[in-house]
């Protein structure tokens, strides 16, 4: 009943589409073709938009309930798909996907650049003092864990002891290997201050690389064969057999689940 009511939503409004570039809308699924680098790319630049920070509530209300009427078969005529996917990057990057309640701003995906690039021109900074040095990476190490924690995969609870120590695994980490890498390049005598220099500012790549498993206590999340693709913010499907032979004989779904990253 409601696949006919849905399909009788797109009927609806495929005259209003004919004249759009928009590809047919497609509840839950990408915008943009997965199959192909630039198809990926162009999904990575709408989950990143910072625009979607100044939607208005009123705007999220009207998004949320055109898939409503979407969904329910509901439409009203003159609908276009561009509207209807634009309602859906909309919902996307500001509500949970398994909670439905709203994502805190500097935690979304869409605020990863203006909330984050701060913090990397901070860990970037040159001649730190160890209380910087500890001060940066322990503010990116929260900001990572509090992004992992706002867009989890809700429908599988974690205790919170568990999320904590991750937490904590990561901070200690990142702070270990960019103090005690401070320490070994400034007590390297052969090097010229124009060396060290440099090779100080390389320092935070090799500290925050390891504490990021530790941010996300449970791991990034793998492809999961049968797992729905909107549970998480960060999933995409594609096809087994359009994967490396050796990765699709190790399965035999038709479909897996991955990680498409930050």
């Amino acid at each position: 009943m409601a696949d006919t009511a849905t399909t009788a939503s797109a009927a609806a409004a495929s005259a209003a589409n004919a004249s759009t570039d928009a590809p047919p809308f497609q509840l839950g699924k990408p915008r943009f073709q997965q199959t192909s680098f630039y198809g990926r790319f162009r999904h990575f630049l709408d989950i990143i938009d910072p625009r979607t920070l100044f939607v208005t509530e009123r705007r999220l209300r009207e998004a949320v309930q055109l898939l409503e009427d979407y969904k329910h078969g509901t439409l009203r005529p003159g609908v276009t798909n561009e509207q209807l996917w634009s309602a859906q990057k909309i919902k996307q990057a500001i509500l949970h996907p398994d909670t439905n309640e709203k994502i805190f701003m500097p935690f979304r995906m869409s605020g990863y650049i203006p909330f984050g690039t701060p913090i990397v021109v901070g860990l970037l900074l040159p001649n730190q003092t160890l209380a910087s040095t500890v001060f940066w990476q322990w503010l990116n190490q929260s900001h990572n864990a509090c992004v992992n924690y706002a867009n989890r995969n809700a429908t599988k609870p974690s205790p919170a002891s568990k999320f904590i120590q991750g937490y904590l695994g990561a901070v200690i980490s990142a702070v270990s290997i960019a103090v005690g890498l401070n320490v070994l390049v400034q007590k390297a005598n052969k090097f010229t201050p124009a060396t060290r220099l440099l090779v100080q500012r390389f320092v935070p790549f090799p500290a925050v690389g390891p504490a990021r498993d530790g941010a996300d206590p449970g791991g990034p999340p793998h492809a999961h064969p049968g797992a729905a693709p909107d549970r998480h913010v960060h999933a995409g499907e594609i096809e087994t057999s359009q994967l490396e032979p050796e990765i699709a004989r190790a399965t035999s779904s038709r479909t897996v689940v991955y990680n498409k990253g930050l």
